[in-house]
């Protein structure tokens, strides 16, 4: 068997930063190297100056009239914005869907586990599906398993420390019911 194997793609840099000649307009507003505001000027006067200093002259503010460019190396501004959308990332907040499925005839045991297993997944901030599944002649019982997902969900209100919120609220499927919850603190 033939495997295909793909380069990994190149990050897509939604916006890039523009600098020195690609820049394209007539005037710019300019900040030196040591971050005081020079003023409007002509793009080449601009990048006369950067060139003398060693420097590259870096577009900051596009949509600004006139746009708002800087002296600085092009190195470090693309390090900074790199930096800047990592940290942006990681403080993002992950929330994950778990799925605790159940059964018509679950015992009382296994029910107590799946009550604190899913209370588990609810105090770690994750969202909650439950699933019961109904199969053959048991789907002629839809009132008793309905009883049976609300009985489920009034356990988990029971539990000390979560403040449960129904997201989706209790659905009929063809095979079954589902719910969905999320600890609200």
């Amino acid at each position: 068997m033939r495997r295909n194997y793909h380069k990994a793609k190149p990050k897509v840099d939604d916006k890039p930063i523009r600098a020195n000649e690609q820049i394209n307009v007539p005037e710019v507003f300019l900040i030196d190297e040591t971050g005081e505001s020079i003023g409007v000027m002509s793009i080449a006067k601009a990048l006369q100056m950067a060139q003398e200093a060693d420097l590259d002259l870096v577009e900051v503010n596009p949509k600004g009239q006139p746009p708002v460019t800087k002296i600085m190396n092009l190195g470090q501004a693309k390090y900074e914005r790199e930096k800047k959308l990592h940290k942006q990332k990681v403080l993002q907040k992950k929330i994950e869907t778990k799925v605790v499925k159940l059964t018509f005839r679950i015992s009382s045991h296994d029910r107590d586990t799946r009550v604190s297993q899913a209370a588990k997944f609810l105090s770690q901030d994750n969202k909650l599906k439950l699933d019961l599944f109904l199969r053959g002649r048991e789907r002629q019982h839809f009132d008793k398993a309905r009883e049976l997902m609300l009985e489920f969900v009034e356990l988990l209100k029971a539990k000390p420390g979560l403040n449960l919120e129904i997201e989706q609220p209790l659905t009929k499927q063809p095979s079954g019911f589902s719910i969905v919850l999320v600890n609200k603190k």
